[in-house]
């Protein structure tokens, strides 16, 4: 490692007195003008971590949904997953050290994670269209070169688009081709492959309209264009030439609000769909013909994917073992219609991509949607090769047609991470081919009324939950006093947990009516208040 250059390097991205920040979930995020520093920091840790793996690691610049003023930095590992919690670690000690004690953190960390400096190393980076995103990854290349890392900018791209190359480049090409075309060409090729099934349910069943958020989503939709087939009109809206990013639109904003996005024109029963900043999410909506608004969020989407996941499996005649994974925020009527409807396995885990992620991995199928729209599939190892067996081998022909079409939905899902393109193609290709209608597939199950709030606390240490978030431990006595609150009301649910970032505890009700959902929201923001040390005036209804 080379003092000089470390040290010449480092005072070019200094790092602002008193700053600390914590690699979480989604990384580092923070408002653009503090991020230098760390993500300087986070190309040398890329190349640590690529040297200790010997794979390539990507390194993506985005704050997804965020405001745009502000920006983000995250690692994705070897095959397209989420940096592995033990760098977690060592990424918020780098990105926290003083400038002076550099050095020593890098040496510590090669010491602890066996890092062989002389291996070489590869990095792959990609950047969201915020203004501050392109000076950012080039403070990244800085890092990259100081450790003499080898680097591949593909500049801008989607997050899971990101995900999809350094997995490709790990498999040595076997997920795909670590390019932009080939990303395109393997989802366009599937998607044709699965809707060929479909005997054309209506011109209009193709129009979708899609809010892009004003992110990076328009840019590479309008790439993709050329590879869609004549009979899928994708409608671009929020396309970034004209307002800011996530501003009054995107899948956080339709989701929070409950509402149709600005820019976005909508006529009754029409499909449309919500992507986030930076199309790892999607939701979709309609109005009806009383222009009321109906929001179809990751749970529904989850529900369209199993259905049909469910019918396949069922014609290949194989053991497979399927399951769903969700967390405590699903609606209850998402989890009943999926556990005594289709009778399916559901699984609920903590709050967090990467439980639902390696929740999803235990299973031969295993479908992972959170609330907010960020979800996918993941197909086991065995799974596929049986499957891709059965395409070339099977003489029973409705076997090796329902094989087909698993293995183009195996082609079309991105199974490294939640993919806005992907998953909008999967849920077109799935209404095409079982001839449902938006409003259809809406009316599955009926979403039961619930309220989010939180409640600002002086720690939110003092909360501590088990079961998957669903029950407190601590303090003593809020468990039972939700349990007596709940009681009161049809069926009826509520938790509480705290914060991954700041001093709130979050509430979760749910219950027969609205009415009755705010009311137990609000009794247990009350017993959070009093029993949590809640800050300010106790919540008011």
């Amino acid at each position: 490692m080379d003092a000089e250059a470390l040290r010449k390097y480092s005072a070019l991205h200094p790092k602002p007195a008193g700053l600390t920040l914590q690699y979480g979930t989604a990384g580092f995020r923070s408002e653009a003008g503090q991020l230098d520093h760390v993500v300087f920091r986070m190309g040398l840790l890329a190349v640590l971590r690529s040297k200790a793996v010997t794979a390539t690691i990507g390194i993506m610049v985005t704050a997804s949904h965020n405001p745009e003023e502000d920006n983000g930095v995250k690692l994705v590992d070897p095959l397209g997953e989420m940096l592995h919690p033990s760098w977690e670690e060592y990424a918020t000690q780098l990105a926290n050290a003083e400038e002076q004690e550099l050095q020593n953190v890098i040496t510590e960390i090669c010491q602890k994670a066996a890092v062989n400096l002389h291996k070489d190393a590869s990095v792959f980076i990609g950047r969201d269209t915020r203004p501050s995103s392109k000076k950012l990854s080039q403070s990244v290349i800085d890092g990259i070169q100081v450790l003499g890392g080898q680097y591949h900018d593909y500049g801008l791209v989607t997050t899971p688009q990101l995900h999809y190359m350094v997995c490709c480049q790990n498999t040595q090409g076997q997920y795909g081709k670590a390019t932009l075309e080939g990303y395109y060409e393997k989802l366009s090729k599937a998607f044709m492959e699965l809707i060929k099934q479909s005997h054309g349910s209506g011109e209009f069943q193709r129009h979708l309209k899609i809010d892009c958020a004003n992110g990076i989503g328009a840019l590479k939709l309008s790439e993709m264009k050329p590879y869609f087939p004549q009979e899928v009109l994708i409608h671009i809206y929020n396309d970034g030439t004209k307002d800011k990013l996530n501003h009054l639109c995107g899948a956080d904003f339709v989701k929070v609000h409950q509402k149709p996005p600005g820019g976005l024109d909508m006529k009754p029963n029409e499909r449309c769909c919500s992507f986030d900043g930076d199309a790892d999410r999607i939701v979709y909506y309609y109005k009806d013909t009383a222009g009321h608004f109906h929001l179809i969020d990751g749970d529904k989407i989850a529900t369209l994917i199993s259905i049909f996941l469910k019918e396949l499996l069922a014609k290949v005649k194989q053991s497979f073992k399927m399951a769903v994974v969700q967390t405590a925020y699903a609606n209850g009527n998402s989890t009943r219609y999926l556990q005594e409807t289709l009778k399916v396995p559901v699984h609920c885990v903590k709050t967090g991509v990467k439980h639902l992620h390696h929740k999803a991995q235990e299973f031969d199928v295993g479908v992972y949607f959170e609330a907010n729209g960020h979800g996918t599939v993941l197909f086991s190892k065995a799974a596929e090769t049986k499957i891709r067996q059965l395409v070339k081998e099977e003489k029973d022909n409705e076997k090796r047609e329902a094989a087909k079409m698993l293995e183009s939905m195996i082609d079309l899902i991105n199974q490294t991470v939640g993919d806005a393109v992907s998953d909008m193609l999967v849920i077109e290709a799935i209404l095409a081919l079982k001839g449902l209608t938006v409003q259809q597939w809406d009316a599955l199950y009926t979403d039961l009324p619930n309220r989010l709030l939180k409640v600002q606390v002086a720690d939110r240490r003092v909360i501590d939950t088990t079961d998957a978030e669903r029950r407190a431990l601590t303090p003593p006595g809020l468990q039972e006093k939700i349990d007596a609150l709940v009681k009161k009301y049809k069926l009826s649910r509520a938790f509480v947990r705290p914060s991954g970032t700041e001093d709130v505890v979050r509430i979760y009700a749910e219950a027969d009516t609205q009415e009755n959902a705010d009311a137990l929201a609000h009794e247990v923001s009350l017993a959070v208040f009093h029993l949590a040390g809640g800050k300010g005036a106790p919540p008011q209804p």
